[in-house]
């Protein structure tokens, strides 16, 4: 069977743990593309998503709503090209959703340049993370159960900060998803490459969300240290 990069239909069983993880680099490196088109286009028409609901409650219950509505059903259609249109879906969503933090950045006078400076430590740390994982005697196992507890402190700990706007808490929950998703990226990897993981739409999911709470983690602690009103 010709196992192309772009043949998102493979089933459980059927592609080597190579073949999962060169799919998961080609996907993720589409799923970019919306959720660049999403960034952009709402940072230019100055569109807040979290705005136009009024109450933070709202804007919250509709944030993940979104986000774990979509994960659920990517999930549902992990093997068929329903995913990776969900899955596109879902990242242009995200674009959108993390547009008020680049307007924010560009507020300032060296905005561009810490958006710059976030998506360049971005690419290093999944670089990094990512040859880890392949090279590292990392448990796996272990590792999993340490992410699944430390996703419920963080969730809590977003939320906290969502409505108690406290400068040292939003840089402490900033700090810990930077740290927990580097982690997620490199046990993401390295349970593809012990066979653990057959669906490279799943890995996508995962690797994105994970890249996409490390730019968004550093930008709001840079805009913090280096932000200039």
């Amino acid at each position: 069977m010709n196992h192309d990069v772009y043949n998102y239909t493979d089933t459980a069983g059927r592609v080597s743990q190579n073949t999962v993880l060169r799919k998961t680099y080609g996907l993720l490196g589409l799923s970019f593309v919306p959720a660049a088109i999403g960034a952009v286009a709402s940072t230019l028409m100055g569109f807040n998503v979290f705005a136009t609901f009024g109450s933070p409650w709202i804007a919250l219950a509709v944030f993940f709503a979104f986000v774990y509505g979509m994960c659920f059903l990517i999930e549902k259609n992990r093997y068929s090209n329903t995913g990776v249109a969900l899955l596109m879906v879902f990242t242009f969503g995200m674009g959108i959703l993390i547009s008020p933090l680049l307007q924010r950045t560009l507020g300032y006078s060296n905005g561009g340049e810490l958006i710059g400076i976030a998506a360049a430590m971005t690419a290093g740390v999944f670089f990094t993370m990512a040859a880890l994982a392949r090279r590292a005697n990392v448990n796996t196992n272990g590792l999993g159960r340490f992410l699944t507890v430390g996703a419920v402190v963080l969730i809590i700990g977003m939320v906290a900060s969502w409505f108690l706007q406290i400068p040292a808490l939003t840089l402490t929950v900033s700090a810990g998803f930077a740290i927990f998703s580097s982690l997620m990226i490199m046990w993401q990897v390295r349970t593809i490459i012990e066979g653990g993981e057959n669906s490279h739409i799943s890995a996508t999911l995962t690797i994105f969300i994970s890249i996409y709470n490390i730019f968004s983690s550093l930008l709001n602690i840079l805009g913090v240290f280096s932000g200039e009103d």
